[in-house]
């Protein structure tokens, strides 16, 4: 019974640590829009971060050990880890996509302003920032369905660093055995 308790507990605290999350960054977004009549994609990724680490959290419930289910009974803090690491992850994902680093069918494409469309004097990172946008519908979609899985895997980032870093390591000729022979020397 105890059990059942601590579930219904930590369900209602992520209905409302999802809808104060969901307001939060919505209302953000919304006044961006209403004010600079723009939809800003930074806004929207890591929202989608964050959704994404709630569900996890829901879906796991069932399979969560009695001690742990008490810890996050307990504490407000261990049901806010998953999404605010979600919501991270999801930013970290859409560097990776803008950088592109992983790039294909099924990951976004965008478009970027050029330095020729930016004033003399103006700041051209700030326009990286407020006029980069996927390159279609699809690929906007793609954007947030991968920051949702971003949130809601909380593996799926570290893993892709992982491989990428190992990826350079190999191309490089720098195994992993040399980097860690090199940070012990420091």
């Amino acid at each position: 019974m105890q059990r059942i308790r601590h579930i219904h507990a930590i369900t209602k605290r992520l209905i409302v640590m999802t809808t104060l999350a969901v307001a939060v960054l919505g209302g953000i977004f919304a006044l961006t829009f209403f004010f600079d009549q723009r939809f800003l994609v930074t806004w929207a990724v890591p929202l989608c971060g964050i959704i994404g680490g709630f569900v996890s959290i829901q879906q796991r419930l069932n399979k969560v050990a009695d001690e742990e289910l008490a810890l996050l009974n307990a504490s407000w803090f261990q049901i806010l880890l998953v999404p605010i690491f979600g919501g991270v992850f999801a930013l970290v994902l859409y560097l990776v996509f803008l950088s592109g680093i992983v790039s294909g069918d099924l990951f976004p494409a965008f478009s970027f302003p050029t330095q020729d469309d930016v004033e003399e004097g103006e700041d051209f990172m700030l326009h990286i920032f407020q006029e980069t946008y996927p390159s279609t519908g699809p690929d906007l979609a793609k954007l947030l369905f991968w920051s949702f899985v971003a949130g809601f895997s909380e593996r799926f980032v570290p893993q892709l660093i992982s491989t990428v870093t190992s990826s350079v390591s190999e191309v490089s000729g720098v195994s992993e055995k040399d980097e860690r022979d090199d940070s012990a020397e420091r």
